[in-house]
């Protein structure tokens, strides 16, 4: 149907327009995308097996959908995909507040404008995107916001009294009408208002300063919320609970794999990404664990989650730190190197709330944890494990390595060093170089240098090697030479 050559209810008709509930668009165009294999919610990854099928099943019951998880878990983004499931354009009554169907119109205005004008009522089209309308949820919203309340100025000049209905001014639901609406952190509402969306959903009709209509308004309502609200903040209402078709539990990516996958698509790239900056796949590796090990960690408030755009906002901080050294060393390109996740802390302190412990600590303390963290766990991945307690006369793997640094001065590996020096300085620690050549030999050149640095902090991690930080980067010792230094 060309909805540019019709333009009043007269065309509308003869078209052969049928009327049909948001509900009813949402699941006639979700049963096409499932019998042609279509993915209706693209973009959203690692909820193919858990969330979406259970949104998808909401839909297909017709049901209004509150997802419940903690922050960071794509609540809004699902919610906005919906509108992809429905019809792209729809008509209305053009002078129709609550975009009025023109073969059942529900407001007064609607109504008149059809009685006075008939086949020749004006029609406009709405496009799936513009039917989309959202709310966050916070103490100060009102019933007048949400459902209306009465115009004075409305009602003065037009010279009606306050008992007609006409002087009604209609809130952010009504509006709404035949749109999905999103209430956002719905446990932030206060009581009182949750109590004014019964009505609306189970009866459709709505009250307004003692006007009691009965607008049955065609609305897919999609609310979140986290569970922290249920006993930090507030709570959602019984009675409102029962009225929610389903409850839809989401939660953070389950593997590696899909978080970089998640980060790599949000993340604000350019072309820096392709030629000023590398990143070695060990990095994006190693960016996403500081994520999982936060969310495991003793000084992270586990009830408030640590989002994902944790690891969003950190690798767009690691590419700048990159940058801004290439930068200044007048490099034309750089690689990513293990010293540049420093540029990544204002990132985590920001993102994690921390319990009585961690506040003790210091945010920038419990960052830096979370590297070692991180750290730790991949290393094994990739070399031997290095054992706790070790035999006397024992072998390790390492101990060329932490020979060398016993017959040295240690190392400095600065922030701020150029393409060239700091290459020479990765090479003058030769042990570096047999250990990637015996169990990472199919390493890249351009990931080489990470893999090497990537040891030398894993050693400090498990005890084998010291760091210490100062104003101008890093300084790596042997553990005995650095005790001597202390006494």
């Amino acid at each position: 149907m060309d909805h540019n050559k019709i333009n009043t209810l007269g065309q509308l008709k003869k078209a052969g327009w049928k009327s049909k509930s948001i509900k009813e668009e949402l699941r006639d165009n979700l049963i096409h995308n499932i019998k042609n294999e279509v993915n209706s919610f693209s973009g959203i990854h690692g909820y193919d097996n858990t969330v979406i099928p259970e949104l998808e099943r909401a839909i297909l019951s017709r049901h209004n959908i509150n997802l419940l998880g903690l922050r960071g878990q794509a609540k809004t983004r699902l919610a906005r995909l919906m509108t992809g499931l429905l019809d792209e354009y729809i008509p209305y009554v053009t002078q129709s507040e609550i975009h009025d169907d023109p073969l059942h119109p529900l407001s007064r205005t609607a109504k008149q404008l059809i009685e006075e004008h008939g086949d020749d009522t004006p029609i406009s089209w709405l496009y799936r995107d513009d039917r989309f309308y959202e709310k966050l949820a916070t103490p100060d919203v009102t019933v007048a916001d949400l459902i209306g309340d009465i115009d004075p100025i409305k009602a003065a000049n037009l010279k009606l009294s306050y008992a007609d209905d006409r002087v009604i001014h209609y809130g952010m639901i009504p509006r709404a009408n035949r749109c999905i609406f999103v209430i956002n952190e719905l446990p932030d509402l206060q009581a009182r208002i949750q109590v004014a969306l019964f009505n609306i959903l189970q009866e459709g009709d709505i009250q307004i300063r003692g006007f009691k209509l009965r607008l049955s308004l065609d609305m897919q309502f999609v609310f979140t919320a986290n569970p922290e609200d249920y006993t930090n903040r507030g709570s959602i209402v019984t009675p409102l609970k029962d009225r929610i078709g389903s409850q839809i539990l989401t939660h953070y990516p389950e593997s590696i794999e899909i978080a970089k996958m998640i980060t790599q698509q949000e993340a604000k790239k350019d072309a820096r990404t392709e030629k000023a900056v590398y990143v070695p796949e060990l990095a994006k590796d190693l960016l996403e664990q500081i994520s999982f090990c936060a969310r495991e960690s003793e000084y992270v408030d586990e009830k408030s989650g640590v989002s994902a755009r944790m690891s969003i906002t950190a690798f767009e901080n690691l590419l700048s730190t990159a940058e801004r050294r290439s930068l200044m060393n007048g490099d034309d390109t750089t690689t990513i190197r293990f010293s540049d996740f420093t540029g990544v802390i204002p990132s985590i302190t920001g993102k994690i709330e921390l319990v009585y412990e961690g506040e003790q600590e210091g945010g920038a303390f419990v960052a830096n944890e979370l590297i070692g963290a991180a750290t730790k766990t991949l290393f094994p991945n990739y070399f031997p494990e290095i054992k706790k307690l070790v035999k006397e006369n024992e072998e390790t793997p390492y101990d060329k390595l932490v020979e060398w640094f016993f017959n040295n001065e240690g190392v400095e590996l600065l922030d701020e060093l150029n393409n060239s020096d700091y290459q020479v300085l990765i090479d003058h620690i030769e042990p570096l170089e047999d250990l990637v050549q015996k169990y990472q030999p199919e390493t890249s050149k351009e990931d080489r240098n990470f893999m090497k640095e990537f040891i030398l902090w894993s050693l400090v991690e498990f005890n084998k090697l010291s760091k210490k930080r100062f104003t101008e980067g890093y300084q790596f010792n042997d553990l005995y030479s650095d005790f001597v230094r202390g006494m």
